[in-house]
């Protein structure tokens, strides 16, 4: 059952909890420890998970199920017990994320709102993603099947993710696909949400470009003189500095 070396555990992980939230939400910048720990409801979910977990843990029935559903309640954040969490998850406003039972999540990642790390079908067994270290995922991403997201890895919001991500990449789009794959980079999340990549304006550029290298070529062969082509830009260019302070 619980014992004083549980508790000290899970008070030490709802320290770190908070911690994360002071170093990565830049509204609670300057805010006390007390205050985000009464008022934020990524923590609330957090600390609830934490007893949730230790009880299914020690075997006690209903109970953890029934702290679930009421954090779920409070917070729109919704947890289930047997999930397995890492130190220093910071979930950012939180309304509308879900973490299945077998979802594993390492230490220091990242989640806004609206994440879902889901089950696909109805098998037993292993059915929900592993989550590894330093991973950042965008609102709305949809992260389905016991997929492997990889130590580092940075999920766009909107994005729908149903296979492995490579370590250090940048997934986007429905399907999810890597737009980025980088070498080892800087620890901690990455919050650049404006500066992704087009790759639906990358692929129409590159068959513009080869549809105007085809009339040239025409032109050519015609005796014509070759018309301009139309240069294609993205519909919103990204300005400006990375918000995450890159």
């Amino acid at each position: 059952m619980l014992g004083l070396g549980t508790l000290a555990r899970v008070a030490g992980e709802v320290r770190r909890d908070v911690a994360a939230a002071r170093e990565r939400d830049p509204a609670a910048r300057g805010v006390g420890p007390g205050e985000i720990l009464a008022t934020w409801p990524g923590i609330h979910a957090l600390l609830s998970h934490r007893m949730a977990h230790a009880l299914q843990q020690a075997g006690v029935p209903l109970l953890p199920r029934s702290l679930s559903m009421a954090s779920r309640t409070l917070t729109g954040i919704e947890i289930h017990p047997a999930a397995q969490i890492g130190r220093g998850l910071f979930i950012d406003h939180g309304s509308g994320v879900v973490i299945g039972e077998t979802a594993t999540i390492g230490d220091d990642v990242t989640l806004y709102q609206g994440v879902t790390l889901g089950g696909t079908g109805f098998a037993t067994g292993k059915r929900h993603p592993t989550v590894q270290d330093n991973v950042t995922i965008g609102s709305g991403a949809k992260l389905l099947g016991p997929i492997t997201v990889g130590h580092g890895a940075k999920i766009g919001a909107n994005t729908v993710v149903i296979t492995d991500v490579p370590p250090h990449s940048t997934v986007v789009g429905n399907p999810g696909h890597p737009v980025r794959i980088e070498g080892r980079r800087p620890e901690g999340p990455d919050a650049d949400w404006i500066h992704l990549p087009d790759p639906i304006a990358e692929a129409i550029q590159g068959l513009a470009g080869r549809i105007g290298e085809l009339e040239r070529a025409v032109a050519r062969l015609s005796g014509e003189e070759p018309e301009q082509v139309a240069e294609v830009k993205p519909l919103r260019p990204a300005k400006g500095r990375n918000p995450a302070g890159g």
